[in-house]
C-alpha cells in the first residue's frame, strides 16, 4: 500500500502544476521539445557572435567566408584588446611559478595580478590553448558566458517551481535580453561583452542558475546540495558584483524563519531546513573560490585598491542622445508585458517572490547608489538584473497566454506545444531582425588587430619598440587610435614585446599607481582620457610630465598628435624614430632604485594617505623629499604636506645602486648606502618582502621604500597569511565535497 506524501513534500514539490501551465501531469513535455525551444536562441547568440549572421544578412554572397569567431588572430574592441593580455601573463608567468595571485611588471610599474580581476575565465583561456590556437581559445571565452544563458534562464524559471514548458519559454524570452542595443558597458548583453565585460556575462549566467538551485532546494527543504554552492563559488570567480547581487536576492530565503515562527512550530521547522540549504550554498562557494575571494575581500578592506570615483547614472528613460538608463526605448514593450507577468504570477500565487526581489532591488539600488553618490561601484552594473527579470516576466505572460489559448481546441497538449513553438519563433525571430550594431561589433571584435586595415602601421610600432633597449613605455592617450582595434590598443606593448612594459594597462582599480598614472598622461597627451574623477589634471606640459615620469623611471615616451610631438620636440626630449604616424622619444636616464637625499617624512595628518600623497606629486620641483605612510621612529610625523620642509635632514652620501635582477616577482639591488632610505620605483603592495633590509614601506606617490642593512638587497613577491588561508579554506573545502561525494554514492548503492 502506497501513503500519499504530506502536503510541502519535496515528492510533492517535484509533481508539474496542472493543466493551466500549459502541461498535464500525465504527459509531461519531452525534454527535446524543452530543448529545441532553447537551442533556438542559444544558436541565434552563437551565430551573431560568431560573425556568421552579419553577413548572412547583408550579403548572401559571405555565406561560406571563415566565421571571425575561428580565425587565429588576436581579438580587439574597447577593453577586450587589452584583456588579452592576461591569460598570456598567467600561462607564461604565473603558472609556471606555481602561482595564480602573483605580480607582472607589464602596466602600471607592475600591478597584483588575479588579486582583484577575475580567474576563472582566465584559467579556461590557458586550458583551451592547450589544444587550440591562443586568439580562438580567448575568443570561445569571450562568448560562453551568452551562449549559456539561454540554457541556465530555462533553469532559473523551472526551479521556481513552473511548468518545462512555462519555463522553456520564459527562459527564451529572459535570455533574449542579450540583444538589447541601448547600452554597451553594464554588462551581461552581447554589447557589453564585447567591450570586454565577458566575465561579467559568464558571472551573471552562473548567479541565474545558483539562484534557481537555492529556491529548489529551499521549495524541497534540502539542508545539503554541494551544486548551489558550487554555482556559487564559480560565479564569485567570474565577477564579484553578480555575487553580492544574487547573495542580497536569496537573503530574504535566509531571514524566513524570523517570519515563519508564527505560523507554527511545522512550518517553522520546515523554514529552518530550507534556510540552512541557503547558508550552506554561502559556505560552500565562499570555501570553493577563498582560494581568491579571501585575499579580494582583505585587500579591499586594506585599501590597496584605486578609487575611480566613477560617476552614477541618473538617467530614469532613455533616449539616443542617453541611451543608457533603466527604461530605454526599445525596453518599453518588454516591460509592460513584464508587469503583466508578474502581476499575473503573483495573483496566482506562484512562488515567485525571490524573482521578483531581485528583479526590483537593483532598480531600487541603481537609484540609492546615484543618490548617495557612491563613487566605488558602478551603479548602471545593477541593471541587467532588473532587465533580464522583466524580459522573463514578460515570457512568462506569453507563456501563460499561449497555455490559455490553447485549452479552446480540442487537443489542448498539441495546441499547447504549437503555441510554443511559434511564441518562441516570434520572439527569437524578432530578436534577430531587430539587430542594428551586433554584427558591425562582432566583425570588428574578432576580425583582430591583424585585420584592420592600419595594421602594418601598429606592426611597424610595436617592431621599432621590440628593437630598442629594456624600458618602460609612456604613450600619448589618444581616442583616435580606435581606428587600431581600440584606444588601449597600446597597453599591448608587453604583449608584442616581453622588455617593454607600458605604463597605462586595464584594470585601473587593481594598482595604486593609476591616478598617478593618469595625471602624468594628461601632461604628455594632447587629448587625454582623465579617467579619474576629483583629480587635478594639468593638461599638455612636459616640463612636469618628464619630471613625474622620471620618478616611475619610464624610458620612452611615443608621442602620437602633432600637438604632443612638437611639445617633446620643443621640451627637447631624443627622437629615437618616426614609426608613422607616431614618433619615439628617448626620456631622460633614471634609475629604478634611488637613494635619498633627504630623510623621508611619514604622514601622521587626518585623511587618507592617497589625497597627501597627490598633493605632494602636484609640487613638481620637491619630489626629492619623501612623503612615506610608515616608517622607523626616528623619522618625523608630519600631519600637512608642507610640514615635510620644516627641519629637513639632508643625506651626505652620494649613493650608487647596482641593479643585480629584475623580474615580475623579485628585484635585486646592490648599495653602498647601507642605512639610507632607498626608493624601489615598483607600485607598491603589501606582498612585497625584503632581505638585506628593512620595510617594506608604502611612499609616495604609490612605490615602495626599503632600508639597506646590508650591501646586497632582495625584494620578493611571497605569499601573505591571507592567501594561506584562503588556499587552507578551498582545499579543505573541495576536500569535504569528494568525501561527501563518495559517501553520498555509496549509500544510494546500498539504498
Amino acid at each position: 500500500m502506497t501513503t500519499a506524501a504530506p502536503p510541502n513534500s519535496p515528492e510533492v514539490a517535484e509533481v508539474p502544476p496542472p493543466s493551466p501551465d500549459g502541461e498535464t501531469p500525465k504527459r509531461s513535455i519531452s525534454k527535446w521539445y524543452v530543448f529545441g525551444l532553447v537551442a533556438a536562441p542559444t544558436l541565434l547568440i552563437f551565430l551573431t557572435m560568431s560573425g556568421i549572421l552579419g553577413p548572412i544578412l547583408r550579403d548572401g554572397q559571405s555565406l561560406w567566408r571563415v566565421p571571425y569567431l575561428f580565425l587565429a588572430n588576436t581579438p580587439t574592441g574597447g577593453d577586450m584588446g587589452a584583456h588579452v593580455l592576461l591569460p598570456k601573463v598567467l600561462m607564461e608567468d604565473l603558472l609556471p611559478s606555481g602561482r595564480l595571485l602573483g605580480w607582472s611588471m607589464d602596466w602600471y610599474a607592475g600591478f597584483p595580478v588575479m588579486y582583484f580581476y577575475f580567474p576563472l575565465p582566465a584559467l579556461t583561456t590557458v586550458l583551451l590553448d592547450l589544444v587550440l590556437p591562443y586568439g580562438v581559445a580567448f575568443k570561445l571565452v569571450t562568448i560562453a558566458g551568452l551562449v549559456v544563458l539561454p540554457t541556465t534562464s530555462y533553469f532559473f524559471v523551472k526551479h521556481l517551481g513552473f511548468t518545462k514548458f512555462v519555463a522553456a519559454v520564459a527562459g527564451v524570452a529572459g535570455s533574449l535580453f542579450v540583444f538589447m542595443e541601448s547600452y554597451s558597458i553594464f554588462g551581461a548583453n552581447i554589447k557589453s561583452t564585447l567591450a570586454g565585460e565577458f566575465s561579467f556575462s559568464w558571472s551573471f549566467a552562473l548567479s541565474i542558475l545558483y539562484v534557481g538551485l537555492v529556491v529548489r532546494n529551499y521549495r524541497q527543504q534540502k539542508v545539503f546540495d554541494p551544486w548551489a554552492g558550487i554555482a556559487l563559488g564559480f560565479t564569485a570567480m567570474a565577477h564579484i558584483i553578480t555575487t553580492i547581487v544574487v547573495v542580497i536576492a536569496t537573503l530574504p530565503l535566509v531571514l524566513a524563519p524570523l517570519f515563519s515562527m508564527f505560523g507554527g512550530r511545522e512550518r517553522s521547522s520546515r523554514s529552518l531546513r530550507g534556510s540552512a540549504g541557503v547558508v550552506w550554498s554561502y559556505v560552500i562557494g565562499f570555501g570553493i573560490s577563498a582560494f581568491w575571494s579571501l585575499a579580494l575581500g582583505i585587500n579591499v578592506l586594506s585599501g590597496m585598491t584605486s578609487d575611480m570615483g566613477w560617476s552614477p547614472v541618473k538617467t530614469i528613460v532613455g533616449n539616443y542622445q542617453n541611451p543608457g538608463s533603466p527604461i530605454p526605448g526599445e525596453f518599453v514593450p518588454v516591460l509592460a508585458l513584464g508587469v503583466v507577468g508578474m502581476v499575473w504570477t503573483l495573483l496566482r500565487k506562484d512562488h515567485v517572490g525571490i524573482a521578483v526581489w531581485m528583479t526590483l532591488f537593483p532598480l531600487a539600488g541603481y537609484f540609492l547608489i546615484a543618490y548617495f553618490e557612491f563613487t566605488m561601484l558602478y551603479n548602471a552594473r545593477l541593471l541587467p538584473y532588473w532587465f533580464f527579470g522583466m524580459y522573463v516576466f514578460a515570457g512568462i505572460a506569453v507563456a501563460f497566454a499561449g497555455a490559455a489559448l490553447s485549452r479552446r481546441f480540442a487537443d489542448t497538449r498539441r495546441a499547447t506545444l504549437v503555441a510554443g513553438v511559434v511564441a518562441v519563433m516570434l520572439m527569437v525571430g524578432g530578436a534577430g531582425l531587430s539587430m542594428h550594431d551586433l554584427p558591425g561589433w562582432v566583425k570588428w571584435n574578432y576580425e583582430g588587430y591583424e585585420g584592420k586595415a592600419v595594421w602594418p602601421e601598429y606592426e611597424n610600432l610595436m617592431q621599432t619598440v621590440d628593437a630598442l633597449p629594456a624600458g618602460r613605455i609612456m604613450w600619448e592617450a589618444n581616442s583616435d587610435m580606435n581606428k587600431y582595434g581600440t584606444p588601449m590598443a597600446l597597453m599591448l606593448f608587453p604583449f608584442w614585446s616581453e622588455d617593454h612594459p607600458s605604463m597605462e594597462g586595464l584594470f585601473f582599480e587593481s594598482s595604486l599607481t593609476t591616478p598617478f598614472h593618469f595625471l602624468n598622461a594628461s601632461e604628455v597627451s594632447s587629448r587625454p582620457s582623465n579617467p579619474v574623477r576629483g583629480l587635478t589634471y594639468r593638461g599638455l606640459d612636459f616640463d612636469r610630465g618628464v619630471k613625474h615620469l622620471g620618478v616611475y623611471d619610464v624610458a620612452y615616451y611615443v608621442a602620437y598628435t602633432e600637438e604632443a610631438r612638437t611639445a617633446a620636440e620643443e621640451y627637447g626630449l631624443e627622437v629615437l624614430a618616426r614609426p608613422a604616424p607616431w614618433t619615439v622619444f628617448a626620456l631622460p636616464e633614471s634609475n629604478r632604485v634611488d637613494v635619498a637625499t633627504y630623510e623621508p617624512v611619514v604622514w601622521a595628518g587626518e585623511g587618507d594617505f592617497v589625497d597627501a600623497a597627490l598633493e605632494w606629486y602636484d609640487d613638481v620641483d620637491n619630489l626629492d623629499v619623501w612623503l612615506v605612510e610608515d616608517g622607523p621612529e626616528n623619522w618625523r610625523r608630519v600631519t600637512s604636506v608642507e610640514q615635510r620642509f620644516d627641519e629637513m635632514r639632508q643625506y651626505n652620501v652620494d649613493g650608487r645602486v647596482t641593479i643585480t635582477s629584475f623580474d615580475d616577482l623579485s628585484l635585486s639591488f646592490s648599495t653602498n648606502a647601507v642605512g639610507l632610505p632607498h626608493l624601489v620605483k615598483v607600485s607598491y603592495f603589501p606582498n612585497w618582502t625584503v632581505s638585506g633590509g628593512e620595510g617594506v614601506y608604502r611612499v609616495a606617490p604609490s612605490l615602495m621604500l626599503v632600508v639597506p642593512t646590508e650591501e646586497n638587497v632582495t625584494l620578493q613577491f611571497s605569499n601573505r597569511w591571507v592567501e594561506n588561508l584562503g588556499t587552507v579554506l578551498t582545499a579543505i573545502t573541495v576536500i569535504g565535497l569528494v568525501v561527501y561525494a563518495v559517501v553520498h554514492r555509496r549509500r544510494k548503492a546500498d539504498a
